[in-house]
């Protein structure tokens, strides 16, 4: 005390330096090896200048386009009717990085082999930092294949996959890329959209206006926004502009915007549409269709944002434990701390694995029937199981930081708030489980390649292979499920087969995750892997010194 500045009454110790920056790319081995296996080494460039950006400046700009939330302008100061979200300055900078680097549109604008992989791993660098912005990023990447659909909006879909973003109020004539939005739920169907009640009244040339409303629009101040709506023969799928293509607003009125628990920098909204101009896409009648692709894609998106808050959440943890001491020794050399860490590793690499295979079978579905039908059916598996996951496992992590890991200044509370979102949008847990049972129903061959990638495994641990035997059953169509048991027979397929990813990919996570995971021996909450495991390897490969 005797060296302290004057009135100083204690010094800052047993703190560990600030987290960033860090090369969110170069420090995520598990990442980097599943890109490789996926095809999209060849984007490895890209990718490393992303996660550069991505853990640097990006971190930094996140906390105040987070904080500053977005706010409703619906008149200008003349009474004008304006209907203008307005969004701190650090929000577009983001985005503009975004949209420049490809997270929006790198598969569709440089469409070589491994471009969705590419993408999906700059989606996923990219929601660790800025989740909220992920919102309008996701949308206008899975746009571009409904857009296809109508010749007449080509100009749409190259300008949604551009690298460019405008963030400002004006027609699309006047912009080199756009963002787009999606509008499907309304207040008394959520995800039964077949009961939406806004309608379509055509007025020529697969022109409509439309009428009604949507109770969650997200990303309100996109160019323009897919929605479902009752034409004459069915409910249909739109591009509704937020301008007239004939110039001045379209009758788009935004009501008021969302009071969320998360996704703070993202504004999301209640609508209603006044006659608003829409042009048709695919046929009356088969808007559920017409979607659909842009659906799975989302859905994608969704199994990567967790992911990634769960990689940054570890990350986190893991750098807090190597620098604070407690008890005259770092946090990560106490046994139980080490058990946490290791635990949350292997669950991170394994949601990793998951994601990125995925968009591995994506990216080869239209010349490999295999990968079209395993990506059919694991995107809902996925996206059931690893949203499912996150918000446990971020909490975990907030607890090793302790009471540091509870406010503002760290990342963590922000990505807790938003951990349960990916499980709640396009589609919450029981519409995947029910997907699932509705593939394996009407599509056989969805089963059939499940089952062939869990056999790529066999062999390599007797629990996995045990679970492989009950599982087989099921996915061949000899056994007969039931609605009420696909959450535990979905949660299972995933177990195993995140344990065959591990094992094909020879990662040191595969023998603790089946152990635990496949095996029972593991408990309830994270930190209970079997005391004998060599967690060594999986610590120290989860982030470079």
């Amino acid at each position: 005390m005797d060296t302290l500045p004057p009135f100083a009454t204690h010094r800052v110790e047993n703190q560990p330096p600030p987290f960033a920056p860090r090369d969110l790319w170069r420090d995520d081995h598990a990442l980097r090896e599943a890109v490789e296996r996926e095809g999209g080494a060849g984007f490895a460039e890209n990718l490393a200048a992303y996660g550069a950006l991505a853990g640097g400046e990006l971190y930094e700009l996140s906390f105040d386009a987070h904080r500053d939330k977005p706010r409703l302008r619906n008149f200008d100061a003349y009474g004008h009717r304006i209907d203008r979200v307005e969004f701190h300055p650090n929000y577009h900078a983001i985005m503009g990085h975004a949209v420049g680097h490809g997270v929006a549109g790198l598969s569709w604008h440089d469409p070589r082999p491994g471009s969705h992989v590419a993408r999906a791993a700059l989606s996923y660098l990219h929601h660790q930092v800025e989740p909220g912005t992920s919102c309008p990023l996701t949308m206008t990447h899975a746009s571009v294949p409904v857009l296809r659909h109508a010749p007449a909006l080509h100009e749409w879909m190259r300008k949604a996959a551009a690298p460019h973003y405008d963030g400002r109020d004006v027609g699309y004539g006047d912009k080199a890329g756009l963002t787009l939005g999606m509008g499907m739920t309304e207040k008394q169907g959520g995800s039964d959209v077949r009961s939406n009640q806004t309608v379509a009244t055509p007025i020529g040339n697969d022109e409509y206006e439309l009428v009604g409303h949507k109770w969650f629009f997200s990303a309100p101040m996109s160019d323009g926004f897919l929605v479902l709506a009752q034409a004459p023969g069915g409910l249909s799928c739109f591009l509704m502009p937020r301008w007239h293509p004939h110039g001045g607003k379209n009758a788009l009125r935004l009501m008021r915007l969302k009071d969320k628990l998360g996704d703070w920098s993202n504004a999301s909204s209640e609508v209603e549409f006044l006659g608003a101009w829409a042009q048709r896409i695919g046929e009356e009648g088969r808007g559920v269709a017409t979607i659909i692709e842009m659906v799975m894609l989302t859905r994608l998106d969704c199994m990567l944002g967790s992911a990634g808050e769960m990689r940054m959440a570890l990350a986190q943890a893991l750098h807090h434990a190597r620098h604070r001491r407690s008890f005259g020794k770092p946090l990560i050399e106490h046994a139980l701390m080490r058990n946490v860490i290791a635990d949350l590793a292997i669950e991170s690499e394994a949601a990793t694995a998951l994601a990125i295979r995925v968009a591995g079978a994506i990216d080869r579905a239209p010349s490999s029937a295999h990968d079209a039908a395993f990506a059919r059916i694991a995107t809902a598996i996925g996206k059931f199981w690893i949203c499912k996951r996150a918000p446990a496992f971020v909490n975990e992590a907030q607890e090793c930081l302790g009471g540091a890991g509870y406010v503002e200044e760290s990342i963590l509370p922000r990505l807790y708030r938003q951990a349960p979102l990916n499980s709640i949008w396009e589609g919450s847990g029981n519409i995947q489980c029910l997907d699932v049972l509705r593939a394996l129903g009407r599509e056989p061959e969805a089963g059939r390649a499940l089952l062939v990638e869990l056999e790529r495994a066999r062999g390599r641990d007797d629990a996995l292979d045990a679970r492989i035997d009950e599982l087989a059953p099921a996915l061949t169509g000899t056994a007969q499920l039931h609605e009420a048991q696909m959450r535990v027979f979905v949660e299972r397929l995933a177990l195993a087969l995140q344990a065959a990813l591990l094992f094909v990919a020879d990662s040191p996570a595969a023998v603790g995750f089946c152990r635990s995971r496949v095996g029972g021996a593991h408990g309830l909450g994270f930190g209970t892997l079997p005391y004998d495991l060599e967690l060594d390897a999986i610590v120290a490969r989860s982030l470079p010194v």
